[in-house]
C-alpha cells in the first residue's frame, strides 16, 4: 500500500518538477532554444546508452566465458536500462538523473544503493532468484 502512495506521488510531482523547470528554462532562451536543449539531451542521451549498453554487454559476455558471475555487469546494465528510460522522458530533471545513470563515472554511486536495496529484499524475504 505504501508503494501505491509513492508511485501516486511521482506521476504527479516528476510532471510538475519538469513543467517548472521547462517554464524556467525557457524563460531565460526562449521555448525553440529550450526545445533543442531537450531534443538534443535525449539524442546525445541515447546514444551514450548504446555506447555504454554494448560495452557492458561485451564485459558480460567476457566474464561468462571466464566462468565468473557478471554482477557488477548486470548491476551496471540496470542503471543503463534506466538511466535509457529516464533520457527517453522530456525534461530536464529526469535527463540529469538518466545520464548520471548511464555516465561510467557516476553509476557506481547509483550501484551502492542498488546493492543495499538487493540485500535488504534477499533478508526479508522479498527478493527472489531462481537457479537452473
Amino acid at each position: 500500500m505504501i508503494r501505491n502512495k509513492w508511485l501516486w506521488a511521482a506521476l504527479f510531482a516528476v510532471p510538475a518538477v519538469e513543467l517548472f523547470g521547462f517554464i524556467y528554462v525557457s524563460s531565460l532562451l526562449g521555448a525553440p532554444k529550450t526545445l533543442l536543449i531537450m531534443l538534443a539531451t535525449s539524442v546525445i542521451g541515447l546514444l551514450m546508452m548504446r555506447f555504454e549498453g554494448k560495452k557492458v554487454l561485451q564485459d558480460s559476455k567476457t566474464h561468462m566465458q571466464e566462468g565468473r558471475v557478471p554482477g557488477r555487469t548486470m548491476l551496471d546494465g540496470l542503471c543503463i536500462f534506466f538511466g535509457g528510460l529516464l533520457l527517453i522522458l522530456p525534461g530536464f530533471v529526469t535527463d540529469l538523473i538518466g545520464f548520471t545513470l548511464v555516465f561510467p563515472l557516476t553509476r557506481p554511486l547509483y550501484r551502492v544503493f542498488l546493492l543495499k536495496w538487493i540485500e535488504k529484499k534477499m533478508k526479508n524475504g522479498t527478493f527472489t532468484f531462481y537457479r537452473r
